[in-house]
């Protein structure tokens, strides 16, 4: 069945507003057009799509029906045309992000990426903080540090300050740094960070015999099913934080490194790298870390 795009466009219009004024005003045509244009749709239809009111319109069942339906499908249509409205061609960015920093900030906000840069085609791959850039083929790689690392530039985007953290059980009777000593602690492959944190929080450091993780994310979650106690960075872990999962018994907290973003000092900028990592920095100076 054909039906007409202007009566279709008069019908969402006159459906939202129940008002056939205000629908015309919205079209820039008269209120008899816009009744003339409702009325042949429902001659095609033979069936009423709206109840005339002496101060405006109601829905029929008929009407209700379909006007969900003719939202859906303009939006749909908005959607395409707007794509097709974007002339600049799409780019692939191939970044390389620690799985800490991509799990724990960078997934929640790909999609205000997304709307923000439709043009950039992102693959993202993750890693452990070990990568080759050139024969990986990243344009990018986030990477936890202090920012130097051979034959690259590196932009810091955020500081990351390490806290204790464990399940609400394992954190209940803990007042003291000492009181860890009762405690598996968890590791990292960095074999330091627990000797650093004991000696911030002026306690001796008791042997460390924990589990040693090569990742945050199953640091983290070891933690969360109650295997002990871990050190990791407050700013990738506040969903945790938030649900409850994990909490920080203590305040003290251990600088030991920054999140950077990295490219080859070889590697030309693109746009679509430019696009990037100007969205992103935007992103960590905003500061919004709780994203819902």
């Amino acid at each position: 069945m054909h039906l007409p795009l202007n009566a279709l466009r008069a019908f969402e219009a006159s459906a939202r507003h129940l008002n056939l004024t205000r629908a015309a005003e919205e079209l820039h045509v008269t209120q008899t057009a816009v009744s003339q244009h409702i009325r042949k749709l429902e001659d095609r239809l033979g069936k009423p799509l709206f109840r005339r009111l002496p101060r405006g319109l109601a829905l029929t069942d008929e009407g209700q029906a379909l006007l969900p339906v003719v939202v859906e499908s303009f939006a749909n249509l908005a959607r395409a045309l707007e794509k097709l409205g974007d002339t600049r061609p799409r780019e692939v960015l191939t970044v390389g992000a620690v799985g800490t920093f991509a799990v724990g900030w960078l997934l929640p906000r790909l999609r205000d990426f997304q709307a923000a840069c439709p043009f950039v085609d992102l693959r993202l791959l993750t890693h452990n903080n070990r990568v080759d850039m050139a024969g990986e083929g990243l344009d990018f790689a986030i990477r936890f540090g202090d920012g130097a690392w051979h034959g690259t530039h590196a932009e810091r985007i955020m500081d990351a300050p390490m806290s204790v953290m464990c399940t609400p059980a394992l954190a209940h009777g803990l007042r003291t740094a000492a009181d860890l000593a009762r405690q598996p602690l968890l590791r990292s492959y960095r074999a330091d960070e627990w000797a650093a944190w004991f000696e911030a929080a002026g306690a001796p450091c008791p042997v460390v015999r924990g589990a040693v993780f090569d990742s945050s994310l199953t640091l983290a979650e070891a933690a969360a099913q109650g295997a002990g106690m871990a050190l990791l960075p407050v700013r990738m872990f506040t969903r945790e934080l938030r649900q409850g999962r994990l909490v920080r018994p203590f305040p003290q907290e251990l600088q030991r490194g920054s999140y950077w973003i990295t490219r080859l000092q070889s590697r030309t900028a693109t746009g679509a790298m430019a696009a990037f990592c100007d969205w992103l920095m935007a992103q960590a100076r905003s500061g919004t870390d709780e994203l819902e």
